[in-house]
């Protein structure tokens, strides 16, 4: 999953950041309205948690923006916990409103609950052979059996099976999978993917298209 979360105070945007990459989503930031508009028109996004009230583009009209998109789902944060602010920015278009102060594991829960509105969101539970993904458990399993993942991980062979057989490059598992302080020129994607088919087993799942990147499925 990929998020863009957009707050003009740094400490709760890297707090907000450092907590849903420990659940294993692509975070990117921005700090106001300007850089948020700027890279939602870069990157597509599942989710935007997008603070109301920010300094130069208004909050709203970042919202305003997004919605006529139709790209990403949107969880609208605000320091106001009034019935009609909260009204008001449902009205916006966001799919969802959340009043500060907040508890992390409220904010971990409506993020997954309005990523599953959002355009690119993928079935709860995906497949191949013995093989399944279950998104909202975040939960592997091979022929019954559970497989322990890392966020990191799960979230590239999540990318994968949601790609239904299609070959998936490089750059599009980073994209989905990295935020955009990664280098794109890493071996991060061939890393993850290595120990992904250890911990998978036999037969491999995992197949390499060279030199386009990878898909899943039996060899070709």
């Amino acid at each position: 999953m990929r998020v863009l979360v957009v707050e003009d105070h740094p400490r709760l945007a890297e707090t907000v950041a450092t907590v849903l990459r420990r659940e294993g989503m692509a975070v990117d930031i921005a700090f106001d309205g300007r850089e948020a508009l700027n890279r939602a028109a870069l990157t597509s996004y599942d989710v935007v948690v997008l603070d109301r009230d920010l300094p130069g583009v208004h909050g709203d009209e970042v919202c305003r923006a997004i919605v006529a998109e139709g790209n990403s789902a949107v969880l609208m944060l605000t320091a106001a916990g009034a019935v009609e602010e909260r009204v008001k920015g449902l009205g916006l278009g966001a799919d969802d409103y959340l009043p500060k102060p907040f508890h992390i594991a409220e904010l971990i829960a409506r993020v997954r609950a309005v990523a599953r509105r959002s355009p690119r969101t993928l079935p709860p539970t995906l497949a191949y052979g013995d093989l399944t993904l279950d998104t909202s458990q975040r939960l592997v399993t091979r022929s019954g059996m559970p497989v322990a993942l890392s966020p990191k991980e799960f979230a590239v062979l999540e990318v994968l099976l949601g790609a239904q057989g299609a070959v998936v490059s490089t750059e599009q598992i980073l994209e989905r999978a990295w935020d955009d302080a990664t280098d794109p020129f890493t071996n991060a994607v061939r890393m993850t993917v290595s120990r992904l088919r250890a911990k998978l087993g036999e037969p491999p799942v995992i197949q390499t298209v060279t030199p386009v990147g990878y898909r899943i499925g039996e060899p070709r």
